[in-house]
């Protein structure tokens, strides 16, 4: 397995590129599958993750063809696609998995959904439950864990009212109503990000909104259109990634740094909010609309981060970063207390038990708890290297080589390559972009 050595920094200075969001290329890859024509998607997402998901949509009869960061795929209609031979293998996608079981369900032939060992140990019920009161057939280990068989079968729409805030259980009901006739409905509790909808309109789906009310119309009811149309679309550049540099940056008193060409989207923009309430110093440049998401660029210095309480309604939004946050509590005012996120137990690793172990590592107070984690400031002393295990973890990985910059000595992260999940170049760019 791969080691990274990660050294302390004095600052971050610099541009940066991002790679393409990973929410966006996911969808993008499997509307421009179901599509009539050829899609070309550019800054398509280099994650392991997304590129998955057009291994899959291959498998199901799409041609896929990929030219540095852009993707052309030729789509085969909505009821083009054909049954794969062999299981769909989703690596160690979520998304993939359970957004391509809504689009399975309503297909007229069987499928198997696998995926790496990590991927099978994650909850797949959350998505089974709404597709079979849609009427679907899906079977999986234990009623709950990939690999999943789908025999697929006409759909009835809906409305789904959902017990908890999830985008990837919307889009996987959304998506699922694309061959449902008539009209499926989801509401969500709290607001989560909706790049399902806006994907769905781009392709020529027809949606309605109405508060926290989405609705498709399915392709063969009265009011469908019947297909989608293949596009010629620019991927923005990861918010998720982007995080990892703005909490560098902001760590390190002296640095500056500019992140160009960010997806803005309002649903994804908490944590830049949060940062703002814990003091850092971050100003959006540039906004334009590109294909309905909200674009620009990012200006961050370093700062003296208050830190604070996540908890409630702001978990669902902020799922992805609390690994990052966390690491920085130590380096903050008050600490980073996190709560009501027991979510985080079953993604790519126990992130919470990862969490507290490696920050223990380096000399952190960390109270664990079922639900989250309690990480003292800086008064209980500074952070110092260690060697981080970061379970194959990519977001795991990452946080730690943002809290080493600021520790002393040396930190080693091991197995550090599962960061070409989400951002290949990661250590790359950030070995770059550090002054030491």
């Amino acid at each position: 397995m791969k080691k990274e050595i990660i050294c302390p920094a004095k600052y971050l200075t610099g541009g940066l590129e991002l790679p393409g969001d990973k929410s966006i290329s996911h969808r993008y890859a499997m509307l421009a599958g179901l599509a009539e024509g050829t899609s070309e998607l550019r800054h398509f997402s280099a994650a392991a993750d997304c590129h998955s998901t057009l291994g899959c949509m291959s498998a199901l009869g799409a041609v896929v063809k990929i030219e540095k960061d852009t993707v052309r795929v030729t789509g085969c209609g909505p009821l083009g696609l054909k049954s794969s031979w062999r299981a769909l293998n989703a690596g160690n996608s979520g998304t993939t998995m359970r957004l391509l079981t809504g689009i399975l369900a309503g297909q007229e032939f069987s499928s198997k959904l696998t995926g790496d060992d990590s991927l099978q140990k994650r909850p797949m019920k959350r998505v089974m439950g709404p597709l079979r009161q849609m009427g679907a057939d899906i079977r999986g280990r234990e009623d709950n864990f990939a690999p999943l068989e789908i025999r697929g079968t006409r759909l009835k729409p809906i409305d789904y009212q959902m017990p908890m805030a999830s985008a990837q259980v919307k889009s996987a009901v959304l998506l699922a109503g694309l061959f449902a006739d008539g009209v499926t409905s989801v509401t969500e509790p709290a607001r989560t990000r909706d790049h399902t909808e806006l994907a769905l309109e781009e392709f020529g789906a027809e949606i309605e909104r109405h508060g926290p009310t989405v609705r498709i119309h399915g392709l063969r009811g009265a009011n469908g259109s019947g297909k989608l149309l293949a596009k010629s679309l620019e991927v923005p550049g990861d918010l998720s990634s982007a995080v990892f540099f703005l909490a560098a940056a902001s760590l390190l008193p002296d640095s500056n740094v500019l992140i160009h060409n960010v997806g803005l989207n309002p649903t994804r923009t908490a944590i830049l909010d949060l940062f703002a309430s814990m003091g850092a110093s971050i100003h959006m440049l540039g906004l334009k609309s590109v294909h309905g998401e909200l674009v620009g660029d990012l200006s961050v210095r370093g700062a003296l981060l208050k830190g604070g309480v996540i908890a409630g309604d702001q978990i669902p939004l902020l799922i992805d970063e609390l690994p990052v946050l966390a690491a920085l509590g130590p380096y903050t005012e008050e600490g980073i207390e996190i709560r009501d996120a027991a979510e985080l137990r079953v993604k790519e690793s126990d992130r919470i038990a990862a969490l507290a172990e490696n920050l223990r590592r380096m000399g952190a107070a960390v109270e664990e708890r079922p639900d989250g984690l309690k990480v003292a400031g800086r008064r209980s002393g500074k952070l110092r290297g260690a060697e981080i295990d970061s379970r194959g973890d990519h977001r795991i990985a990452m946080a730690f080589a943002v809290a080493a910059l600021a520790a002393e000595g040396n930190t080693v992260i091991r197995n550090s390559d599962c960061a070409g999940v989400s951002f290949p170049t990661f250590f790359v760019e950030l070995n770059r972009m550090a002054d030491r």
